[in-house]
């Protein structure tokens, strides 16, 4: 009888001792989740950015190369047509520097300031 309520008393410490270690401790855990969500929303933020300064370059790369062809082709036209090579070399000049602003906002995109340093460097 003596050894079975000695028995019962050790498994009784092992069993509370388990489910004591297994209790997580809430305000690391939180602060854990806190973490992960705002690492969470600064990879969407970026994503997001690059997203959209990716369709801006894509856009300003096709402005400013349509902009200098037209500029190429009213060049080569100015010694049989000089009128019409001379128009052309002012609206592809005017259309590549509008592609070249649109390139230029969309790299602003890519990079809006200079990123926070983790905290462990700070």
């Amino acid at each position: 009888m003596l050894t079975k309520i000695f028995f019962l008393f050790i498994a009784t410490l092992l069993i509370s001792n388990l489910a004591h270690s297994q209790v997580i401790e809430r305000p690391a855990y939180d602060s854990l989740k806190r973490t992960i969500l705002a690492l969470d929303q600064e990879v969407y933020e970026v994503k997001l950015n690059l997203h959209q300064a990716q369709s801006q370059l894509k856009t300003g790369i096709f402005v400013a190369t349509m902009g200098y062809t037209i500029t190429i082709i009213g060049g080569q036209l100015l010694g049989s047509n000089p009128d019409l090579g001379k128009s052309l070399l002012y609206v592809g000049g005017a259309t590549g520097i509008a592609g070249t602003f649109v390139l230029v906002k969309g790299f602003k995109k890519l990079s809006l300031r200079a990123p926070d340093p983790p905290l462990g460097i700070r």
